[in-house]
């Protein structure tokens, strides 16, 4: 409404200022050619009457000019019409005649220089706007006005004049003032009445749009019981029914969906639950016959040990399926407490190291500090540590496993970092989607269910923490865990490139050595890379 004002008034102005241009000009050029024949006729008169004339004193010329300019004045072509008599300087002889004007003409009233000259050395009549001062009201103002001039000669001894016919345009300048006043008028309440019609239309028009898009994200917020108020059979009374139609479809969905949704957790929870009895079962038995195993044949001892192993295998995968269902269920807690760092990682290290050992593969600490205490739930954090040292030892092809400590005011980074297959930059954005496997035709060594990484995202979620993850074909993969240090703070930064760069950390005497890489590609959870 602002632009359309705005821009309206701007076009009123220029066809206003147009106008008054054009009508101003008309004006003046009709008038002008009016006031030239009249002065030509009334100068020319006077010219003669004085060319004429026989008087041979003083006294008798002072009266001629006195009985004869007088002729001059009145309201002729609307405009009335003083006269001045002034001699010409420089001349030689007496001056009969004092400068001699209308009764009425200020004094101040100045003929322009350019005039004046072209009367004192021309012959023919000359003419020039000029601005002329009058009074009224014992107040002295200036108006517009023309003044024609030409030289006339006094007897006795043909002394020379400069004669002005000075017309006064303050009625036509009050005519023009009029019609400016009536143009304002008329633009100012054209504006007004523009400015209503547009008002109406903004409100029949952009105002339901408005609340279309306050439904929308009303919706988006998941309000979806939201719709729009329809009046009328018009196209924005149409879009409004049809956004309603779309709100009530789009809602039918959702609820079916969450319904779904519910119903998959609900059966997994439940399937999870009703598992562990019978598996607790089955793996006493597993158990009874794996110990026994020596006093079986070759194929029965196999069995045994092929029994026990996939029914591990399958408890680990039943805890991570109830692990899931928690979180689905938003019913994971988190119990804080403080932490240090290092103990983890070395816990999990020791945990690990049966399958270091077998896969010949040597783990390092760097870092530059002893102790990063954090307030975070260590069994979570532990676990989500276990998990990336485990997937770095699968996957680090017997090259010797980093693990990157460092921290800041407010922040604490993990990073594990291994040198083995790697992996592409598709496969880093969809490593933490749950039962995703980069190579499906690659067996599992240590028998994991495909939700570890899935689960310590969800660890770190709860933490506040990111996790993410980096990879290259042939050079490694890396992943990086950062903690706040206190629940309430929000990270920022990570106290750790991804991958660590060889220079950004201090190596300590027992590192490995290793290749600085190339600039890395992110993905991750919880966060995002600053």
């Amino acid at each position: 409404m602002t632009s359309t004002l705005v821009l309206t008034a701007v076009a009123l102005v220029a066809v206003g200022a147009f106008l008054s241009s054009q009508i101003a000009n008309g004006l003046y050029q009709e008038r002008l050619e009016q006031f030239k024949a009249e002065a030509s006729a009334g100068l020319s008169e006077v010219k003669q009457i004085f060319a004429q004339t026989s008087v041979t004193d003083r006294e008798s010329t002072a009266q001629l000019v006195r009985d004869t300019l007088p002729s001059l004045e009145g309201g002729g072509a609307d405009a009335p019409r003083q006269y001045s008599l002034k001699s010409v300087p420089n001349q030689e002889g007496p001056i009969f005649v004092s400068p001699f004007a209308s009764s009425n003409l200020v004094e101040s009233s100045a003929i322009p220089e350019e005039l004046a000259e072209a009367v004192q050395n021309g012959d023919a009549q000359y003419w020039s706007p000029i601005t002329l001062a009058t009074s009224a009201s014992g107040t002295e103002f200036d108006v517009p006005g023309i003044a024609f001039g030409t030289k006339v000669t006094l007897p006795p001894d043909q002394t020379e004049y400069s004669l002005y016919l000075i017309y006064d345009l303050s009625s036509m300048q009050a005519t023009l003032d009029y019609i400016h006043g009536v143009t304002w008028i008329g633009g100012t309440l054209l504006l007004v009445t523009i400015g209503a019609i547009v008002w109406l239309v903004t409100r029949s028009v952009v105002g339901p749009v408005s609340h279309a898009a306050l439904v929308s994200e009303k919706l988006a917020a998941g309000q979806l019981q939201e719709r729009m108020e329809t009046q009328g059979e018009d196209e924005v009374a149409r879009l409004g029914a049809s956004f309603n139609h779309m709100a009530a479809s789009l809602q039918d969905q959702i609820t079916q969906l969450a319904q779904l949704s519910q119903m998959q957790q609900r059966f997994v929870s439940d399937v999870s639950h009703e598992l562990r009895t019978p598996l607790t079962t089955v793996r006493m038995a597993a158990e009874v016959l794996h110990e026994a195993r020596e006093d079986f044949d070759p194929v029965n001892r196999r069995s045994a040990e092929i029994l026990y192993n996939q029914v591990e295998r399958f408890q680990s995968l039943l805890a991570d399926l109830l692990e899931v269902s928690r979180f689905d269920a938003g019913v994971a807690v988190l119990d804080a407490e403080a932490t240090d760092i290092f103990q983890l990682v070395h816990h999990v290290i020791d945990g690990a190291r049966p399958l270091a050992e077998s896969h010949k593969s040597e783990i390092t600490v760097i870092s530059n500090e002893t102790k990063c205490v954090v307030d975070a739930d260590p069994r979570r954090i532990d676990r989500i540590l276990r998990n990336l040292v485990v997937n770095a030892l699968e996957h680090g092809e017997g090259k010797p496993i980093n693990i990157y400590i460092a921290s800041n005011p407010d922040a604490v980074a993990v990073a594990v970092r291994d040198h083995g297959i790697g992996m592409t930059p598709l496969d880093a954005a969809r490593v933490f989607d749950r039962f995703w496997r980069a190579d499906p035709a690659r067996a599992r060594t240590t028998g994991g269910s495909g939700l570890g990484l899935s689960i310590a995202t969800e660890d770190a979620r709860l933490h506040g923490a990111w996790l993410q993850a980096w990879g290259s074909p042939g050079e490694g993969s890396c992943f990086r865990l950062t903690l706040p240090k206190r629940r309430d703070s929000v990270l920022k930064v990570s106290p750790l490139p991804l991958p660590p760069r060889q220079a950004a950390l201090p190596r300590g005497p027992a590192a490995s050595p290793t290749t600085p890489d190339a600039v890395p590609t992110l993905h991750g959870a919880g966060g995002s890379e600053q």
